[in-house]
């Protein structure tokens, strides 16, 4: 996978956690730099610390499904792409606490981050460099964790929906070149 291929999914794997801190950034009543820290922090470090897990758990798996670890790889980021579309279009919105505790904070980066576990788990089949990947990813979320506090204060949550739709369309994206690379070009 290519760094263009990296940064692309790193986009993909950080709108879930852009979306949250938009609407986050919406509930606070001022937002401030330490605000945009805060989830930064939080949800870029998930962001960072799941897929090196799902590497090494799929690293051990890696032996028994390497034949097909192309398919697994499409499927599960079709599957990823496929729920966050979906989420972009629920009708209904769920409420985003203003709180940045601990729990609060904790709770939210792992719901934010199941995605790049699965992710992880095809970066094993793939053969990434995965420190440099979880690295890229952890950045990339921080980014757009801190600057989804910024929008949601200024604009609200009118971008929460976009930002999953081009998350999932990324990741299928993604899934599909995987596929295609190991199948019809091959």
């Amino acid at each position: 996978m290519g760094i263009i291929e990296l940064l692309l999914l790193a986009a993909g794997l950080s709108m879930d956690a852009f979306a949250v801190s938009v609407c986050k950034g919406l509930s606070v009543e001022k937002t401030e730099v330490k605000h945009m820290a805060i989830a930064g922090i939080w949800f870029g470090g998930f962001q960072a610390l799941m897929p090196i897990i799902g590497y090494f758990l799929g690293s051990t798996f890696m032996k028994y499904i390497s034949a097909f670890d192309h398919w697994v790889a499409f499927i599960l980021l079709f599957l990823i792409g496929l729920n966050m579309i979906k989420e972009s279009f629920a009708a209904e919105e769920e409420a985003v606490s203003s709180s940045f505790a601990f729990k609060t904070m904790l709770v939210m980066a792992v719901a934010t981050s199941i995605d790049a576990l699965a992710v992880g788990i095809t970066f094993a089949f793939l053969k990434v460099n995965i420190f440099l990947s979880a690295a890229l990813i952890g950045i990339t979320t921080f980014a757009f964790s801190a600057a989804g506090i910024k929008i949601g204060g200024i604009f609200g949550c009118k971008f929460k929906s976009k930002a999953e739709l081009a998350g999932g369309i990324i990741l299928i994206l993604l899934g599909t070149k995987i596929l295609l690379e190991h199948t019809v070009f091959a």
